[in-house]
């Protein structure tokens, strides 16, 4: 039997995730790495994928079973009548009858190297009538049995085809567990990210109503003392219904998301269903270290998925040596050795079998072949052919991966040239709308102007916190497509 082990490396993590989950609180905060930690243990995808190791191995011990010796025995009786007959000059024959009680066991298989066996023991009591005479004779035969190919199924057969096969399947088994992993991983990490950004976000629309709102109690004062048109307020208060219902919506957005990374983490999802979660983490914006050349080679070297198509290639190449062994000629090597017996009694003769003075042998071969063999070529040739397609196969999907990966670091350095405008947005818009309401309280702007300037602020802060999740998600792509996410992330895959 096997079983999956996956440990990942985070000092306290999990005590952490433990207790936290079994004292309620009102609101579940949550960092990335304990994120992780609770979709290895609980994701139901990652539950599902764990068996196909187990199943792939079950296969191949199933494989075996092709060398399982089988033990047989039977029993049989048999009877039969000839009447008398009456010849020319009146004689006359008398009839008879006879029975036959037959016991048989033996054992035989397929050894390893594709030799057939067969040890079997025989025993024949024959009893009846014949001309008046009562008669009883025992025959009794032990034998072994062997036949080896010498050239087709002698390096391989079906048995051993279905071995090696299966063998493969457990490698490509566990690369689709550790693939399956680093999707749902990265998925995790990805919706972490938009999580923060979904509070964050909240946190943006709320700033945009205190500042509404604190406009519009400005202006209530500058009306009454009539510095302020009447529409001037109206259109202040028009911006804070505005930025209220902004405010909504973003926190439907940030209960969307909630509800995703609940999923990922958790296969009890009742028990988290009403547990706000609030991330630890925050979406920073290091400067990225990327060279191509090692990223390629790491995705060339890691990427579980054209390990895969390695092995669809390796299991071919096994097909394709069965394949070619069939087209030879059918030669083989034959032989048994055995000893007989025979008596009035049972007993005499098992004692005769066991004097071994009646022994008998044979040896020989055989040859045989279809004479055009058309099965054997074509499967030969066709397997060929797919092993060829296969091999064009990998090369795409290195081709991909080289591509995906370029994609990837040209998408990050951008994303980062985001982060740096975005901010200096931000803070030239902070700085743009303290100087517009200096300006109002100087009588120098407008309620109108101070509205723009605080809209565009707002969308300047937006822009900042999605360009920084952005950027963080595409540095998680490119540890997907490199086929490093596990170790970035401190986790160790392995499968006993």
């Amino acid at each position: 039997m096997s079983f999956l082990r996956i440990l990942f490396v985070l000092a306290g993590a999990g005590t952490m995730a433990l207790a936290q989950t079994n004292n309620p609180v009102e609101v579940r905060r949550l960092s990335l790495q304990e994120a992780v930690q609770l979709a290895l243990t609980n994701n139901l995808d990652l539950q599902i994928d764990r068996y196909n190791p187990q199943i792939a191995l079950y296969t191949l011990n199933g494989a075996y079973g092709g060398y399982d010796p089988t033990w047989n025995i039977s029993g049989q009786h048999d009877h039969s009548e000839n009447g008398s007959r009456l010849l020319a000059g009146g004689f006359t024959i008398p009839g008879s009858q006879s029975d036959d009680n037959t016991f048989s066991s033996g054992i035989n298989g397929v050894s390893p190297i594709g030799t057939t066996y067969s040890l079997q023991g025989n025993v024949t009591d024959t009893y009846g009538k014949s001309a008046g005479n009562t008669f009883e004779n025992t025959f009794a035969s032990s034998s072994f049995t062997i036949d080896q190919p010498l050239m087709k199924n002698f390096w391989i057969d079906n048995n051993r085809l279905n071995i090696r096969v299966a063998k493969n399947r457990v490698k490509y088994s566990e690369l689709q567990l550790k693939l399956q992993i680093m999707q749902t991983v990265t998925t995790l990490e990805q919706a972490y990210y938009d999580l923060i950004y979904n509070r964050e976000n909240v946190l943006v629309q709320q700033k945009a109503v205190e500042l509404a709102e604190r406009l519009v109690m400005e202006n209530k004062k500058r009306l009454e003392v009539g510095a302020l048109a009447p529409l001037d307020l109206q259109s202040a208060e028009a911006q804070a219904a505005s930025s209220r219902a902004a405010v909504i919506s973003a926190k439907s957005q940030l209960g969307t998301q909630e509800r995703l990374v609940k999923l990922l983490i958790t296969d009890r999802y009742t028990e988290w269903a009403n547990i706000p979660l609030e991330p630890t983490g925050s979406l920073n914006s290091p400067a990225p270290v990327l060279n191509l050349q090692d990223s390629w080679s790491r995705g060339l070297a890691d990427r579980p998925d054209l390990l895969q198509a390695k092995l669809d290639v390796e299991r071919q190449g096994i097909r394709l040596k069965y394949d070619r062994n069939q087209l030879l000629p059918e030669l083989d090597a034959f032989g048994s050795y055995g000893y007989n017996g025979s008596g009035r009694e049972f007993s005499d003769t098992l004692f005769e079998v066991q004097l071994t003075d009646r022994r008998f042998y044979t040896y020989g071969g055989k040859i045989s072949m279809p004479l055009l063999n058309l099965a054997a070529r074509n499967a030969y040739k066709s397997d060929k052919a797919t092993g060829q397609q296969l091999v064009l196969s990998v090369k795409k999907l290195e081709q991909t991966i080289m591509t995906q990966i370029d994609n990837d670091i040209g998408t990050i350095r951008a994303n980062y040239d985001q982060v740096q405008a975005t901010r200096a947005a931000r803070e030239y818009q902070e700085a743009a709308l303290d100087a517009e309401q200096k300006k109002l309280n100087s009588g120098k702007s407008t309620t109108y102007n101070v509205l723009l300037v605080q809209r565009d602020l707002t969308n300047a802060r937006g822009a900042e916190i999605q360009a920084l999740d952005t950027y963080n998600k595409s540095l998680s792509q490119l540890s997907l497509d490199e086929g490093s996410t596990l170790e970035r992330l401190g986790i160790n895959f392995e499968v006993k």
